[in-house]
Formats: C-alpha cells, sequence, structure tokens
C-alpha cells in the first residue's frame, strides 16, 4: 500500500459504503416497480403527497376513501369494476411500497451526503458528482409522478413512453453510482486497443437501448402476444406491412406491439453478438485477466438474460420469471459499466485522489 493511500480521508470507507447501500437499495426499487407493473398496480394511488403519503390508511374509513379514489379512474371501471376492498388492498400496498422505498432511498442518500458535506469529507470532484445524482434522484420522484398521471384520465394503464423513462432514469442513477464507485479506487491502467474500448461503450449504450426496449415491451404487454421463438407472428423476421402499419412510420418503434417486441429481440441477438465479440477480442488482444474476465462475465450474463426472456415469453410473462429477467438486466448492466469504466476511464493514484479527499484537507 502506497503512502498517499493510507492518507486518504477518514471517510473514505464509509462513502464507498453508503454509496453502495444506495445502489442496492435502487436495485431493489426497480424490482419492486417490476412486481408493480406485473401485477397492475401502479395507479391504485391517484394522489401525490411526497410527505403525508408516507403513512398508508390507518382505518376503515381512510381505506374506503382511498378505495373510491381509485373507483373515479378508468383502469377501475374498465378493468377491475366490481373489485373488492380486499382485492384494493393487495394492489394498493404493492404501490404503497413502491413509494415508500423511493422515500427511504432519498433518505439513505440525502442524510449521510449533508453529514459528509458538514464534515468536509468530499473533493471538489466527488462532490460535483454527487450533487448530480442528487439532482436526479430528485428529477425521478417528479418522473414518476408524471408516470402515474398519464394513466388517471384517459387510459387504463400509465404510458409506455413515460414508464421507459422512469426506468431508464433509475438505471442512469444506479449506473452513475457504480461508476463513481469505480472511480474511487485506483487501478492500473490495462493495455487495451482501442477497438476494445470502442466496443465496450458500445455494449454499454446497447444494453440501455435494451432496457428501454424493455420497458416499452413492459408498457405495451407486448411479452404476453407472439409466445413463440424464434419465430415471432410466423417468421424470424415479420412483414413490413406487419411492421409499420401506423402512420408516421416512426410510431410503430413504440406503439405497435409486434415491432416493439421485434426490436427487443433484435437488440438482445446483437448485444450477445457483439458481447461474444469483444470476449474473444479481448483474449487475443491479451488485454490482461480483468479486462478478459470481465468479458466473458458480460457474455455469461447477457446469455443468461436472453435465456430468461425467452422462457417469460413463451411462458407468458409468469411474474417470476419476468422478474428474474429484469434482475438479471440489472446484473448486465452493472459488469457493462464495469467493463467499460475499466477500460475507458484512468485509474491513476492522482486521479483517485481527485475523489476521495486525503487527511486533513478541508472540503
Amino acid at each position: 500500500m502506497t503512502a498517499s493511500s493510507t492518507q486518504q480521508g477518514p471517510h473514505a470507507g464509509a462513502i464507498r459504503w453508503w454509496l453502495i447501500v444506495v445502489a442496492a437499495l435502487i436495485a431493489v426499487m426497480v424490482l419492486v416497480g417490476g412486481a408493480t407493473r406485473l401485477t397492475e398496480s401502479g395507479l391504485s394511488i391517484v394522489e401525490w403527497k411526497p410527505v403525508t403519503g408516507t403513512l398508508p390508511p390507518l382505518n376503515e374509513a381512510q381505506w374506503a376513501q382511498a378505495f373510491e379514489g381509485y373507483k373515479a379512474i378508468p383502469q377501475y371501471r374498465e378493468l377491475n369494476a366490481g373489485m373488492s376492498l380486499a382485492e384494493f388492498k393487495t394492489i394498493f400496498w404493492w404501490e404503497w411500497s413502491h413509494r415508500l422505498l423511493g422515500r427511504v432511498i432519498g433518505a439513505v442518500y440525502l442524510l449521510p451526503f449533508l453529514y459528509f458535506l458538514w464534515r468536509g469529507a468530499f473533493s471538489a470532484e466527488l462532490k460535483k458528482r454527487l450533487w448530480l445524482i442528487f439532482g436526479l434522484g430528485a428529477l425521478q420522484g417528479a418522473v414518476g409522478w408524471w408516470m402515474v398521471a398519464s394513466g388517471l384520465s384517459q387510459r387504463t394503464e400509465v404510458s409506455q413512453y413515460r414508464l421507459a423513462t422512469h426506468l431508464v432514469l433509475a438505471l442512469i442513477i444506479f449506473a452513475s453510482i457504480i461508476w463513481t464507485l469505480r472511480r474511487m479506487r485506483a487501478r492500473p491502467q490495462p493495455a487495451a486497443a482501442p477497438r476494445l474500448k470502442i466496443t465496450a461503450v458500445v455494449l454499454l449504450g446497447l444494453t440501455f437501448l435494451q432496457l428501454y426496449f424493455g420497458a416499452l415491451v413492459a408498457g405495451l404487454r407486448a411479452g404476453r402476444v407472439y409466445n413463440t421463438w424464434p419465430e415471432i407472428d410466423g417468421a424470424f423476421v415479420p412483414s413490413a406491412a406487419r411492421l409499420f402499419f401506423e402512420e408516421p412510420w416512426w410510431r410503430n418503434l413504440f406503439d405497435n406491439t409486434l415491432t416493439v417486441q421485434f426490436e427487443h429481440r433484435m437488440t438482445a441477438y446483437a448485444l450477445l453478438v457483439l458481447a461474444v465479440f469483444h470476449a474473444v477480442d479481448s483474449v487475443r488482444s491479451r488485454a490482461g485477466i480483468a479486462v478478459v474476465g470481465g468479458a466473458w462475465s458480460l457474455v455469461a450474463a447477457i446469455a443468461l438474460q436472453a435465456g430468461l426472456g425467452i422462457l417469460t415469453l413463451l411462458r407468458q410473462v409468469p411474474i417470476d420469471l419476468a422478474l428474474a429477467h429484469q434482475a438479471t438486466a440489472i446484473v448486465v448492466l452493472t459488469l457493462a459499466v464495469l467493463q467499460t469504466e475499466r477500460l475507458v476511464a484512468r485509474r491513476t493514484e492522482h486521479d483517485r485522489q481527485k475523489l476521495v479527499m486525503p487527511l486533513g484537507q478541508p472540503g
């Protein structure tokens, strides 16, 4: 251990564990959000009360009031008319848990953040990164309500556009924390060909694109149709007339269930092929154990993710398989972030000290 590494700030370890906990909570939040979507629970709370909404209904009168609010929206009238109070409570608890976890994440992030600011534990670089993550988190709360509001007046479900935005923003926050954690540790820069760096960046971009398409599939319930594989709608590649019948043509990319499921499948194939190419290239380039291991770990996770996706489709989206599919997506994203950071970012001791306050240096 070098002298400079032993002189990092006394809060460095605590900061890392704090960020790990926040990232883990975000991963759980994404899974709870997925369960909320799969159980059609996301519109069961029709008001946004950031503070008072922390408490659920505490007596029968409050439960009746919450139920009456739900009865006033199209989802109840068109899909759940005649639902009992006990059935309403089931979907209510999913949505309430999702919102409560969002509040918990906010508190778990904000309170230690303020403490570390007060103690001067952040370098200027790390402080900027963490303020940005805080701003994205605050935006995420507003986007969540923006999403819910889309299903309260004229629709029986939330907009798939807003659902995808909500999910991808959560995963951007998650990825930003993982990246920041990696940047806080000094590691030797691997000797890697520029091609490997480019493919790592493209893999990360494709991963986010695939996650966006997956959210569109969920929002449109597109996984409950065309439940065959490898063919979809009777062919590996459906006819253009079926893929692009809506006008203007680009709306099919977001609104046509066949097109959305097809692009989700094709992006998965592209992701797997590129990941294998990247892994083989890393071996042939002798890029080092960390790079090669990271590349093959990514291949394994993407292959598992694809297999779970196929099973989920063939069995018409059972909740256990759907959540396993979503959990593996988080693993894929994590590995893609780590591999990209490993290849692209500089990790010298000097760079690490930009993110960790040395002992005795004021904040």
